[in-house]
């Protein structure tokens, strides 16, 4: 049974509330920490979410998201790579324990190229999150997402990438979302250990409604979560658990009620 002191809300998995409406959940549930995203924290403002945060006592698993710096042109490629600065700046203000990189992807970019673009980008944004103390953690997606979101598509190849760079300022984050279909992936987790940052649970729904938005609450599908979370553990990862949900059924449903089914799931099968 996971420990409620390690639950972390994704604000993912309730969409349509804003960073107060998340942290008062927080609150009201008994959920500790909060993962935030960078466009709510947009909408709120900057200091005003770190000032939420602070006046509930919440703590911040993560940031999401910086990377995405596949691009065709140089010119959008450092656009994206100054974005990426100001997302280390928000991860610090907020003091979370990363800023969570999926690093895209592009139909106009042969897929050999892009992750060459990941390595540079990751070559100038890591000396700049080093100045400002803040983590880096990469997250490899499914490979279905290898066209349109991420090149990064398992923990073997997150590690080559982080490798360059020490274990306290590269390092993963792995969601079971993405890593449960691997065969090798208790042996990879094992080779992570060190360099994990973070770890998300969620279900994978059969058959999948939805590529992007088609994830399930854990127990609604047929990732064993306990499993991974007990590998995760044993390679020496002992912090916040995000429960990061993309469903657009679970988003029309009041986020109480969502919270509710969470803190239930993940106490029982996480």
């Amino acid at each position: 049974m996971a420990d409620i002191q390690r639950l972390s809300l994704n604000q993912a998995t309730v969409q349509n509330w804003s960073v107060k409406e998340a942290v008062d959940g927080c609150v009201r549930h008994g959920i500790p920490s909060i993962a935030l995203w960078r466009h709510k924290i947009h909408e709120a403002g900057l200091q005003q979410s770190a000032q939420h945060v602070r006046d509930a006592g919440l703590h911040v698993s993560s940031v999401c998201r910086g990377g995405m710096f596949i691009a065709p042109s140089a010119a959008e490629r450092k656009e994206r790579i100054m974005d990426n600065f100001r997302a280390v700046e928000e991860a610090k203000e907020l003091n979370a324990d990363s800023l969570v990189l999926v690093v895209g992807a592009s139909t106009e970019v042969p897929i050999a190229d892009a992750r060459q673009m990941v390595a540079d980008g990751l070559a100038e944004l890591v000396p700049y999150a080093r100045e400002q103390g803040v983590k880096i953690g990469l997250e490899p997606l499914h490979p279905m997402y290898a066209g349109d979101r991420s090149v990064l598509n398992t923990i073997d190849q997150s590690l080559a990438m982080a490798a360059p760079y020490s274990a306290d300022e590269v390092g993963l984050i792995l969601d079971v979302f993405h890593i449960w279909w691997d065969p090798t992936v208790f042996e990879q987790i094992q080779r992570a250990a060190g360099r994990i940052f973070g770890f998300h649970a969620c279900d994978w729904l059969v058959p999948l409604p939805d590529t992007l938005l088609g994830r399930g609450v854990m127990g609604d599908g047929v990732i064993d979560n306990r499993a991974l979370r007990l590998a995760v553990d044993a390679a020496g990862y002992n912090g916040p658990i995000e429960v990061e949900i993309f469903n657009q059924a679970l988003w029309d449903t009041p986020g109480n009620e969502v919270l509710t089914k969470v803190v239930e799931r993940f106490t029982a099968l996480v």
